[in-house]
């Protein structure tokens, strides 16, 4: 594959004034990485090799990184590490995305709990979310897919699939949308569309159907991923079944994001807004808070998270349920996918939908 040279380089006067800040604040102050975890090794190996990136950038600052589950070292572990050398106050931040339930209820209540018990001070900074940092740094992903294919088809007989990770929270899944946006009226595309791996829909196989049916000459397949992993790998299964089906349309892969400069940047500039007390979470949209068409009766739930008995365990067919709650939830595991919730998705029915996974895709 050609690829597009990624010659950015994030300015180190940013790096020095950031370093600085953490350094003069009263109480020694570490930072911790707070990631998903998966029973894909190379999306653990991929998420550390990151933490490990912004680490580099910080070498005077502690910093440490756990997982919320299936992998190891979890949350508590990297808290701890922290507190071993003497930190007083943590910079947590999610190594998400977007801000759905795990970003919202799941590491929140970890880092809370471990806080109260404890009495380590932990401010917890937002998602990556939309942001134009993130924005260039997946259009070189899709630049990087536009020339691999050569010049045979122009921008204007191309369509724009990106693959969102899907999620119980419409406000998560509208990003992905405008993300898909920016990119195609970004880059000039013919056109754009969005599927997602799970929970939501559409899926990615009725998605590039879909998309076939719009007549484009080229159809690029981008998953809005920070990782690989199961879910990744199912979205390029996908990819190549319905290429397959429709050989006169060139189907073309784009890369995850992974370890972009770019990306690596954005962390950074969300631990200097909580430095900068400007860390506000966009709750307009939050359906535990407002009465988010479809959902009304998700508001108000409380905000807990339910991963502390897969905390570490990453060969989750095998592990079983031998413990005990005093609620009720339901646990629903598809791969890296899952939705502990206490209501279920209320459109898992839908034609499109999550009810409708090809089994003979692992």
């Amino acid at each position: 594959m050609q690829n597009l040279e990624i010659n950015h380089q994030i300015p180190a006067s940013f790096i020095e004034a950031l370093q600085k800040r953490i350094l003069a604040e009263p109480q020694k102050t570490g930072i911790m990485i707070c990631g998903h975890g998966s029973r894909d090794l190379g999306a653990v190996a991929e998420f550390s090799k990151l933490a490990k990136a912004i680490a580099s950038h910080l070498p005077n600052v502690p910093v440490d990184y756990g997982y919320l589950e299936f992998a190891t070292p979890i949350i508590k572990t990297g808290l701890k590490n922290l507190q071993d050398q003497g930190v007083k106050r943590v910079l947590a931040i999610p190594g998400m995305l977007f801000a759905a339930g795990h970003a919202k209820n799941d590491i929140p209540s970890v880092l809370n709990t471990y806080a109260a018990q404890s009495g380590l001070q932990i401010d917890y900074g937002r998602d990556l979310s939309i942001d134009t940092k993130m924005i260039r740094a997946a259009s070189d992903r899709v630049k990087q897919a536009i020339m691999s294919a050569g010049d045979g088809i122009s921008n204007d007989e191309t369509l724009l699939m990106v693959i969102g990770r899907g999620a119980s929270d419409p406000d998560a899944n509208s990003n992905v949308q405008k993300v898909m946006r920016l990119l195609w009226e970004g880059l000039g595309l013919g056109w754009g569309e969005v599927g997602y791996s799970g929970v939501t829909f559409p899926l990615v196989q009725p998605a590039l159907e879909h998309a076939v049916k719009l007549g484009y000459k080229r159809i690029i397949t981008f998953p809005y991923f920070l990782f690989t992993g199961i879910l990744v790998n199912r979205i390029y299964a996908y990819h190549d079944k319905v290429a397959a089906q429709h050989p006169g349309v060139e189907f073309i892969k784009a890369g995850y994001l992974n370890d972009h400069p770019l990306v690596i940047e954005t962390f950074l500039n969300r631990l200097l807004e909580i430095l900068d007390g400007e860390n506000s979470m966009n709750c307009g949209l939050c359906k535990y808070r407002e009465q988010v068409l479809g959902f009304e009766d998700q508001i108000g739930l409380p905000q807990e998270s339910h991963h502390h008995h897969v905390e570490g365990i990453n060969d989750a067919p095998n592990h079983t349920h031998d413990h005990t709650h005093s609620h009720a939830h339901s646990h629903s595991h598809d791969d890296d996918h899952h939705d502990h919730a206490h209501h279920p998705y209320p459109h898992a029915d839908h034609p499109h939908g999550p009810n409708t996974l090809d089994k003979e895709i692992p």
